[in-house]
């Protein structure tokens, strides 16, 4: 089959993939696969990642175990946990230290003919869901875990720094709890995209805006994150949706100082995420920029990492 693979040298399409192996998993057709920031970062050098790369996707099941499964239309669970070691029996499947990441840890990802994951990975795709909306589900959970781990009141003052493609559905998600939801970007462009329910400001601006309940930080830069904490007010809660690589070490001493919450946030929830497509309440598909099809594998990555692209679209 083919597909998009990295390899020590680099990404490549390849045509002579071998197809996957049910092996008790459930194998999927993909119908339409998104490019995201991770995805780039890998074919850097980050995790030390090969395979088939690919974690953002929407597909049919071919194969599953459980024949009620076949034929459906359905995303996935990115972690593939083992489920039964301690952190796993505690309920926290997406650290167990022995998971499998599609297509960024031990796994070949869905930029592929073909892919597999478990059936308690899969989420079925409501009817009135389309293909470029579903294929936002992994993102759009992750906006989500945020209300997972912080309460969000309305009428709380809330920045998000960074209006690329996670930075948008966090504004999105949180400005539906009736919170004051600022946008902060360098881009006219990126800030454009917002609902009228999000205030944009540019970044020039941002130290004229008030100090913040919560600041998102959705930026992947050591600037932003100084910013971040330069906008929190003290009491108030940080959360980090990207890496940062920071040239110079981190001085938390204001942290302290004025009690700030740090909260690492990461994978989140489908089911949430897939109710609000599916009730109109986020609609994700203005920030589609191109799509190509899999054979123009390559050409998708350069589409995705130049300046001012949000998601590039890769369908078999």
């Amino acid at each position: 089959m083919r597909g998009l693979v990295l390899e020590e040298a680099g990404p490549r399409v390849a045509e002579d993939l071998p197809l996957p192996r049910a092996e008790g998993e459930a194998v999927i057709r993909l119908d339409l696969g998104g490019i995201c920031a991770t995805d780039l970062e890998l074919c850097r050098g980050y995790m030390g990642f090969r395979g088939v790369l690919g974690h953002e996707w929407v597909g049919t099941v071919e194969q599953a175990p459980e024949p009620s499964w076949i034929g459906r239309r359905v995303v996935g669970e990115i972690n593939a946990a083992c489920g039964s070691c301690p952190t796993c029996r505690a309920g926290r499947p997406t650290h167990c230290p022995h998971r499998t990441v599609l297509g960024i840890q031990g796994r070949d990802g869905a930029f592929a003919e073909r892919l597999r994951l478990p059936v308690e990975n899969l989420h079925a795709v409501p009817e009135g869901v389309p293909d470029d909306a579903a294929v936002f589900v992994e993102p759009l959970a992750a906006a989500c875990r945020i209300l997972e781990q912080v309460h969000v009141k309305p009428g709380d003052r809330v920045v998000v720094l960074g209006l690329g493609r996670l930075g948008q559905l966090c504004a999105r998600v949180l400005a539906l709890t009736g919170a004051q939801v600022s946008g902060v970007a360098r881009s006219a462009a990126s800030r454009a995209l917002l609902p009228p329910s999000v205030e944009a400001v540019p970044a020039a601006e941002a130290l004229d805006l008030p100090l913040a309940d919560v600041v998102v930080d959705c930026t992947g830069s050591p600037e932003g994150l100084r910013l971040a904490g330069a906008r929190v007010r003290p009491g108030g809660t940080l959360v980090l949706k990207t890496t940062v690589h920071l040239p110079e070490p981190l001085q938390p001493t204001p942290w302290v100082i004025d009690e700030i919450t740090v909260i690492g946030s990461r994978c989140g929830p489908f089911a949430p995420a897939l109710r609000l497509l599916a009730g109109g309440l986020v609609d994700p598909r203005p920030l589609i920029t191109a799509r190509y099809p899999l054979a123009q594998g390559m050409q998708a990555l350069a589409a995705a990492a130049a300046p001012g692209a949000l998601k590039v679209l890769l369908e078999p």
